[in-house]
């Protein structure tokens, strides 16, 4: 059902079962998919798909102009999956042409209530972003992310999967895989060992991956010396693989 105080744009497309509540605007150029529910007195704007079974809470807005001061109008873009809850005041901004032009949303993720997803930035899928958290511009989200309330996250870090920042973290480096960690700035607190349980890792998994924990952060060992010995480990435990991949490609560096 869609209200009739929506106003929707006439180049639009609203897929069949979309609902849209009453004062809601949906601009030029949107895309919505499937099942996808949209609360009172949102906004979805720019060019912006979104997928199938979202639901989008009142006074969210989406898809709006970034505020990096470089964008002068340029046509970019943000994309959003499928079965995503966006709550109430929540922003995502769409992309700039100085990175990817768009902005990525996956699947199968919770924004709580007031979490600003800036420009160009990607989230994977099934992670959990708590409520007032701020994610800044070129900032990439691994799947089954964890970021607590009120965590601030710097442009262009990157955040493993798994990963699991508590609340009111500062993140100022890069976050490896599976990693815990807390505080301003943030540091490392061991290894998201129940999150792994709940998601099905084998006993053996979980103890392989507090090992590698050991390694880069209690052996005293230097960040390279420590990957080399967490590549030889990777020969017996693939699931070490990510860690690594994450370490080496940062550019931030990680917390540590």
């Amino acid at each position: 059902m869609i209200h009739s105080t929506v106003l929707i744009d006439p180049s639009a497309k609203i897929s069949a079962g979309v609902e849209i509540g009453p004062y809601s605007i949906i601009g030029a150029n949107v895309e919505i998919g499937e099942g996808t529910v949209i609360g009172p007195h949102v906004v979805v704007k720019g060019i912006t798909t979104i997928g199938k079974n979202n639901k989008i809470f009142q006074f969210a807005s989406v898809g709006e102009d970034c505020q990096d001061k470089k964008y002068a109008g340029e046509p970019t873009r943000l994309v959003i999956g499928d079965n995503n809850v966006i709550r109430e005041s929540c922003t995502i901004h769409r992309g700039t042409v100085q990175d990817k032009a768009v902005t990525i949303i996956g699947n199968n993720n919770l924004f709580m209530v007031n979490v600003h997803i800036a420009h160009d930035v990607v989230v994977g899928d099934n992670c959990i972003i708590a409520n007032n958290t701020n994610v800044a511009g070129h900032v990439n989200i691994a799947d089954w992310a964890i970021l607590g309330g009120a965590s601030q996250v710097h442009q262009f870090c990157n955040i493993g999967t798994h990963a699991m920042c508590g609340g009111g973290s500062v993140i100022i480096k890069d976050v490896p895989a599976y990693v815990i960690t807390q505080g301003y700035p943030a540091t490392p607190f061991g290894v998201n060992s129940e999150g792994l349980k709940r998601r099905g890792f084998s006993k053996e998994s979980i103890s392989a991956i507090r090992y590698a924990y050991k390694t880069l952060y209690r052996q005293g060992l230097s960040l390279n010396d420590a990957v080399a010995e967490l590549e030889k480990q990777a020969i017996e435990h693939t699931e070490l693989l990510p860690l690594i991949s994450g370490i080496k490609s940062s550019e931030r560096g990680i917390i540590r």
